[in-house]
């Protein structure tokens, strides 16, 4: 255990001599997390194979989706306050074997009601992944590195999205639907043997320096007492008082409107490119992976967008706030989409590629807001309330929108009407996002938690 107190006094340049196993860390965590969305998405691409296997229509997955997202939801309540009492170590390992379980489990489902019931397992088994991931950036990053930090590990997604178009077809089209679901799902088991054997907490690795502990809580405010620093506190904050807060809300609100777009991206631009484009099979890989890449380099850039304005002296606060606004403008030019295609399908692509990499910017910077505005002990909580208010939004679409209107313009004929207004929403949901997050909380001020549970009045 490193015993020495770090003093208040900012970052500043870093030297070689701090060190980098922090970044070791975050490498953890981006494997954790393309594993997590290499999982996730591999029903997309295996949709084809599924309707004909079952005889669906849009409305058959619209509601294996749902249930995806209801389960991830529910997840999402109690997944975070869970990771805060186990500790990131035992909690991440545990969601992983969960949800590898449950990816795997798929390939035995005979039916579409097991489909439902294995899609719900895996949503609510995945649901750990990025409470535990934005805690373990809380506990190894300083503040100003942590929105980079969670840039690079959800880029992950974006890679487990573009593995999964490479891999998941061709899987199928040689050995069958069910040995995609294997494959992919047994990933988990290699990362969970190099989790188990690398990570620890900043205050108990014995592979970390005197140096690189200093600088990684080197925002901490000096006079605190060293337990604060050096060991892993236990939840004491209840849903309720984390509920006052405008910053919880921000957050969860926040979620609510983005995360659905994701979602659509996942788990329909498969689909629209085969009804828009007759792409088939393998033929749909190039398309898709070609948005992932994008959205990678969208992740990193928007954590590296924030750190470039505090460099220039903007206060956090404000760097996170611009960039946020920049990036909700960027998602705007998906309105014209179908225009696009018409001329050429890889103008599609572009501008989707550019509202899905402006997204995952987008989300790199809406995680770290909550390590911005709320103690370390209670990250975890609220990253799983923003996470279920997420997922109830991505249900909400695909309820209300996604499954009655694509039903109705497919029996129609007339799917591209559908997109035509997916497309729209997706491009102005960021601004509004903006707009009520930092109508909520302006200056994304800082709370403060007593040992008694109560808030300290500057915040609430």
């Amino acid at each position: 255990m490193n015993p020495t107190l770090p003093t208040a006094s900012p970052p500043g340049p870093v030297s070689a001599a701090v060190g980098k196993y922090r970044w070791t860390i975050c490498a953890l965590v981006f494997f954790a997390t393309t594993i997590n969305y290499l999982d996730r998405a591999v029903i997309s691409l295996l949709k084809p194979y599924l309707e004909t296997a079952f005889h669906w229509n849009s409305g058959d997955y619209a509601n294996i989706e749902i249930a995806f997202k209801l389960a991830y939801s529910i997840g999402m309540v109690g997944v975070g306050r869970i990771i805060d009492k186990l500790g990131t170590k035992i909690g991440y390992a545990l969601s992983t074997t969960l949800w590898s379980i449950a990816a795997m489990g798929h390939a035995v489902v005979s039916s579409t009601l097991g489909f439902g019931v294995a899609r719900g397992f895996l949503g609510v088994t995945e649901a750990g992944n990025f409470p535990a991931a934005i805690k373990t950036v809380a506990e190894w990053f300083p503040q100003r590195e942590r929105a980079l930090a969670t840039g690079i590990f959800n880029s992950g997604a974006n890679v487990g999205a573009i593995i999964a178009p490479l891999s998941v077809p061709f899987i199928a089209e040689q050995y069958g639907w069910q040995w995609a679901f294997i494959v992919t799902g047994a990933l988990g088991f290699v990362w969970l043997v190099l989790w188990l054997l690398v990570y620890d907490t900043p205050a108990n690795s014995k592979r970390l320096s005197k140096a690189e502990f200093d600088y990684i809580n080197a925002d901490i405010p000096a006079g605190l007492p060293a337990e604060s620093v050096v060991v892993e506190e236990k939840p004491k904050t209840s849903w309720g008082t984390l509920l006052g807060f405008r910053q919880t809300w921000a957050f969860a609100l926040g979620k609510f409107l983005t995360d659905p777009i994701w979602w659509f991206y996942l788990f329909w631009l498969p689909d629209f490119l085969g009804k828009q484009y007759h792409l088939t099979g393998t033929a749909i890989a190039l398309p898709v992976a070609a948005v992932y890449v994008l959205s990678s380099i969208g992740s990193i850039g928007g954590g590296y967008l924030p750190l470039q304005f505090i460099k220039r002296g903007m206060p956090a606060f404000q760097a996170r706030k611009t960039a946020m606004l920049v990036i909700a403008l960027c998602v705007f030019p998906i309105v014209f989409a179908q225009y696009l295609g018409q001329l050429n399908m890889w103008l599609a692509v572009l501008v989707i590629g550019i509202a899905a990499a402006a997204h995952q910017a987008w989300s790199a910077n809406i995680f770290t807001t909550v390590s911005d505005m709320f103690p370390k002990r209670a990250v975890g909580s609220v990253t799983g309330i923003g996470g279920f208010a997420g997922g109830m939004g991505g249900i909400a679409l695909s309820a209300l929108v996604q499954k009655r209107m694509f039903v109705y313009y497919e029996q129609l004929g007339q799917i591209n009407k559908a997109y035509y207004i997916m497309f729209f929403i997706c491009g102005g949901i960021y601004l509004l996002a903006w707009a009520v997050m930092f109508t909520l909380v302006p200056r994304m001020e800082p709370i403060k938690l007593d040992d008694d549970n109560d808030a300290l009045p500057a915040s609430a």
